[in-house]
């Protein structure tokens, strides 16, 4: 029996999922044990106790039929949005909703309670207008990685600046210094008002220059809530991850 929703917000995921990626052409429908990716991503966020409805967002049919055969509900888009908060906020212009999550149609192994951790801070601050998670970065390469968002926060935990380089520099790598370092995790929570403003919102030069969507939030005076979270997200980028994918799934069956 599914477990009662612990909040009367009204909270909708949206899902973007474009099957013409360049790298990875039908990403979305790419079998993993058996069942699409975007399979994976709506049941495991169907689990979060505090989301009301489950969409997909998409620009093509085939993702379309897939996932309303498997017993999920999908919306078509437009096929010429830059970022997929572009889609969910279409999305938006035409559902309402207390609270939106955007979950990426390309993490199968999504955490149900990080989901539930955006909700509640943005229900504990009528004061957030966006969320997102970061958590601690334990690998030492992981800092340097350009392909590593980071994240620094004030002392309310609101962001001060999402970057690929290390952040904080270590100045004085000399001394015994504690630095700790925080990886961002590409999932967002939005009151409606924000989403529906951010395709009208000018990209920055530091958007530009990082390739970092969220700084177009910074650039424009918004403050983005960073919630702390143990969950680390496994991405498919490329092919070669689904047997990542597969075989963490092979594992956790196996306990």
């Amino acid at each position: 029996m599914e477990q009662t929703k612990q909040s009367e917000a009204n909270v909708l995921v949206v899902i973007p999922a474009r099957h013409a990626s360049s790298r990875f052409p039908g990403k979305p429908l790419a079998p993993i044990a058996g069942r699409p990716m975007i399979q994976h991503v709506v049941e495991r966020v169907r689990r979060a106790q505090l989301v009301s409805q489950v969409v997909v967002a998409t620009e093509d049919e085939r993702i379309q039929r897939a996932v309303e055969g498997f017993g999920g509900e999908a919306v078509l888009t437009r096929p010429d949005h830059r970022t997929g908060t572009d889609r969910v906020a279409e999305v938006a212009a035409h559902r309402g909703a207390d609270i939106y999550i955007n979950v990426q149609g390309d993490e199968p192994l999504i955490d149900p309670s990080t989901v539930d951790a955006l909700v509640s801070a943005m229900i504990e601050d009528e004061s957030v207008q966006i969320a997102t998670p970061c958590t601690a970065i334990t690998h030492r390469e992981d800092i340097v990685d350009p392909n590593v968002c980071k994240v620094t926060r004030d002392f309310e935990g609101n962001a001060l600046y999402f970057s690929r380089a290390p952040i904080p520099w270590v100045r004085d790598a000399d001394e015994s210094v504690a630095a700790r370092h925080w990886k961002h995790l590409g999932i967002y929570a939005f009151r409606r008002d924000a989403l529906l403003e951010f395709p009208t919102l000018p990209p920055g030069e530091l958007e530009r220059i990082e390739q970092l969507e969220q700084l177009r939030w910074l650039e424009n005076g918004f403050r983005i809530r960073v919630v702390e979270t143990d969950y680390d997200a496994v991405s498919v980028d490329v092919p070669a991850d689904l047997a990542r994918v597969e075989k963490i799934l092979a594992a956790r069956a196996a306990q």
